[in-house]
């Protein structure tokens, strides 16, 4: 289902940190039977993959972020060995104001790919995604990507990769792949989402 040659035809970027951009990586009509068979998520942020059921179109796209292939490439793209780490694959379709504040995320991680799903979008009204040049203001930033469906931005987690996305409220399909840098890390972000998955349905957080 994904466009590899697309992928490893993204542009790589080393300012202000090293990360990479593609365009039609899948077809709109392929997002569009991706959201078709998407799982039922009524909470808001990422759950992991483990706690979902994948059908269709949903699970054809997982099948594929689980390939060597994917590896190989963001290797090459983002000078990495990512070969034999192990990856967490995370869902999102809700988010909710509050959500994408600037962060550049955890010692524990070596990359993460983001693969967007949806079938419009205006940036003007939050949720893209940008590569920001520090840690203090979203509007200082190198480059903005839209969540549009096809669209991809993947980067090497480093003290300077900040990110984040202007606030938004609302549907904003996203699958996002991460490489850990041990199986140990994997385990207990799986043990930690699936635990933050439950609390949320308890408190039912839309």
């Amino acid at each position: 289902m994904i466009n590899f040659d697309a992928l490893r035809a993204s542009n790589t970027r080393t300012r202000p940190f090293q990360y990479m951009v593609g365009e039609n990586v899948l077809t709109k009509e392929q997002a569009a039977d991706i959201r078709r068979d998407y799982p039922e998520i009524k909470q808001t942020g990422y759950l992991p993959l483990s706690k979902l059921e994948s059908t269709g179109a949903f699970q054809s796209l997982i099948e594929d972020l689980q390939k060597p292939e994917l590896a190989e490439i963001l290797s090459d793209k983002l000078d990495l060995d990512l070969i034999d780490k192990p990856r967490m694959i995370t869902v999102r379709r809700l988010s909710k104001h509050g959500d994408g504040r600037i962060h550049n995320d955890s010692k524990s991680k070596i990359c993460t790919m983001l693969i967007y799903l949806n079938d419009d979008w205006d940036n003007a009204e939050g949720g893209a995604i940008r590569a920001l040049n520090g840690d203090k203001d979203m509007d200082d930033y190198a480059e903005e990507v839209s969540p549009l469906a096809g669209n991809v931005f993947a980067f090497k987690r480093s003290e300077t990769s900040w990110h984040g996305h202007p606030s938004f409220k609302g549907e904003r399909y996203v699958v996002q792949t991460t490489f850990l840098i041990s199986e140990e890390e994997l385990a207990r972000k799986e043990k930690r989402g699936g635990f933050q998955t439950k609390l949320k349905r308890l408190l039912r957080i839309n």
